[in-house]
């Protein structure tokens, strides 16, 4: 039940289709979900051991015809590996602590204060002037960044066309809040952060949602546009990320985007404020301008960056905390093209590009289950699949055979890469994804707000090596407990995660435990708990990879490095229209007060009728 089977599974059940959705796990989500802790010490634990399942049905193989043939699937989750997790606080008071009483969530899920990404305005702000329109001498308002996306209901109002203008935008009245101009934020200076037990941690456990996918949502990505388009949006809630940070010169900066942060900036001189703004200008039409790049469309962005005469702190920033791509292996066009996604998705929401979904990105997947289940789709969680019943003749799936050695008969089938046996996957080759989760005490940048929302990019350590990108969460994400932050790191795997970001974890943190921490480590976050593990990236493989698979079975892939969900969105929809070519992809749903119903009909259903007989 990840996030493209999840969009398909509504797609198909907003379409009129019957749709059962299993999943072997006990909990939705599959390698996107997210946990509590001592949810998340499971799924350690459950990843350490390997367990193998082992509920197979011996009587299953009797249901299977002379004419047909059966394809097994895996029994073993194998796209987790190399999981390490490590405790920095003192764990002896904690051995017979027990995680509090569940919470109850804030409205969401349907709740009337709820609406999440809500349908944009009549009028809305083109992409070039949401991204630099405001005024230079205009004084900026100090936005808190505390409350979600969702937090004041606006009006409801529908989508129109982006050239037009007006001072309300998707988010209805909540964004003229959340879209205030942030000043740059004053550092503070650092003051002794509250002491954190590992018994609190697990006495508050339920108040972390910890995700296994470290994404956030481009406000003009596929993933809000579905969202809005399908009405989604109302069963969850989000959350501005409220800065962009850059690491240079072995210190944390807050990256100025938006033009009146350019303009705010402390950092910057006149002359390079300029430069910037004429660069991102530039970026934002940079197709009408042809003549100033075809030069350098087999250089790198790096390369190009080089060229346009801007200081080395202005290329540093743009190439990776704007861009946020590869100094080596992004062509000059790609550059362009992630820099103008950045700063079209200004504005639309708040200050930077980014919303992230509260209780963690977990819930999409699951907001997506259940306009499914809405629409009459069926779940069953816990309930494995021994293998497809294959006909002979035609070569198409005709059933599955489940662990009770129940055979369930279908047109399509949909499943998960993980799934899938060796024996069906020997000329597919993965990638990985290193991952790292850590529990800290304070901020990497601490400023007058402590609820911050912040993404920052750690060039590589060494020539070859990936960018680590770093998405850190404050507690009113409802992701962590309060006085704590929950810190994701993210990059392409050259060795094992902890390999792969220990250096960058030991840059910016402090691992020492309190005993052992020296005064130069104390300005450094401290880290509490942490765990890295290498997750398998299955994106970008075509379906003709997979030996013998039926042409009606269709392969989704789990999650991809990049930082967005477009990948997903687009497959679940490519998916969907092969099934049903005729048919409108996750169409917005009737309005219940629209909806005409025949009492001719309903009382022949029930039996009951108006009429004196």
């Amino acid at each position: 039940s990840g996030l493209p089977e999840s969009i398909i599974a509504a797609a198909c059940a907003r379409s009129g289709q019957r749709v059962l959705h299993v999943d072997s796990r006990n909990y939705y989500g599959g390698n996107w979900a997210s946990f509590s802790f001592s949810g998340l010490l499971s799924w350690i634990k459950e990843n350490q051991e390997k367990t193998d399942i082992n509920d197979e049905c011996e009587d299953w193989r009797k249901l299977i015809l002379e004419n047909e043939e059966v394809i097994s699937l895996s029994k073993k989750v194998k796209t987790i590996q190399h999981v390490e997790d490590f405790c920095f606080v003192d764990q002896d008071s904690a051995e017979d602590v027990e995680e509090a009483g569940a919470l109850p969530k804030l409205p969401g899920f349907g709740a009337s204060g709820a609406e999440g990404v809500a349908q944009e305005s009549e009028k809305e702000c083109p992409p070039v002037e949401c991204a630099l329109q405001v005024a230079e001498s205009s004084e900026p308002e100090k936005a808190t960044g505390t409350e979600p996306a969702s937090a004041t209901e606006g009006k409801d109002t529908e989508v129109t066309s982006e050239n037009e203008c007006s001072q309300s935008t998707a988010l209805g009245e909540s964004t003229l809040e959340l879209g205030k101009t942030e000043a740059a934020p004053s550092e503070i200076s650092v003051q002794e952060p509250k002491k954190i037990t590992y018994s609190q941690i697990v006495r508050e456990g339920r108040r972390f949602n910890i995700d296994l996918v470290s994404k956030l949502l481009y406000s003009r990505g596929l993933l809000i546009d579905l969202l809005i388009k399908s009405n989604v949006s109302r069963y969850a809630e989000f959350k501005n990320a409220t800065r962009i940070l850059a690491f240079r010169g072995g210190k944390v900066e807050q990256v100025p985007c938006s033009r009146a942060d350019v303009f705010n900036s402390r950092q910057l001189t006149m002359v390079e404020k300029r430069m910037l703004m004429k660069f991102l200008t530039f970026c934002l039409d940079y197709e009408q301008h042809p003549d100033e790049y075809q030069d350098y469309e087999n250089s790198s962005f790096a390369q190009f960056l080089s060229t346009r005469k801007l200081t080395p702190s202005l290329q540093h920033f743009i190439l990776h905390s704007i861009a946020m791509v590869s100094e080596t292996d992004c062509s000059a066009l790609e550059g362009l093209q992630a820099t103008k996604k950045f700063l079209q998705c200004l504005g639309r929401y708040g200050n930077t590009p980014f919303l992230f979904p509260l209780y963690g990105q977990g819930e999409i997947p699951q907001c997506f289950c259940r306009l499914c289940a809405v629409f009459g789709g069926i779940y069953c969680l816990r309930h494995s699949v021994q293998c497809l019943v294959v006909d002979k003749e035609s070569g198409r799936c005709k059933a599955i055979v489940d662990h009770f050695g129940q055979r369930i008969s279908a047109n399509y089938f949909i499943v998960e890469d993980s799934y899938l046996s060796e024996s069906i996957c020997t000329n597919v080759s993965y990638r990985q994804i290193s991952r790292a989760v850590l529990i800290t005490d304070q901020s990497v940048l601490n400023t007058d707000s402590e609820q911050q929302v912040s993404i920052l990019t750690v060039p590589p350590v060494d020539l070859g090596k990936p960018a680590v990108c770093i998405i850190e969460l404050c507690s009113s994400t409802m992701t962590c407990m309060k006085d704590t932050y929950l810190v994701h790191l993210t990059c392409p795997s050259t060795k094992t995660a902890r390999e792969d970001l220990e250096p960058v974890v030991q840059k910016l943190f402090n691992l020492n435990t309190e005993k052992e921490t020296e005064n130069e480590e104390l300005e450094k976050p401290r880290v509490l708990w942490a765990v890295y593990f290498n997750m398998r990236d299955s994106s970008g493989i075509n379906k003709n990879s997979y030996d013998g698979l039926p042409s009606n079975v269709y392969v989704c892939s789990g999650p991809d490095a990049a930082l967005g969900n477009d990948c997903a969105v687009k497959q679940a929809e490519a998916i969907f229209q092969e099934m049903f070519p005729a048919e409108e992809f996750c169409p917005p749903p009737p309005n219940p007060e629209d909806i005409i119903y025949d009492e001719d009909e309903i009382a022949e259903e029930t039996g009951l009728s108006n009429s004196p007989e």
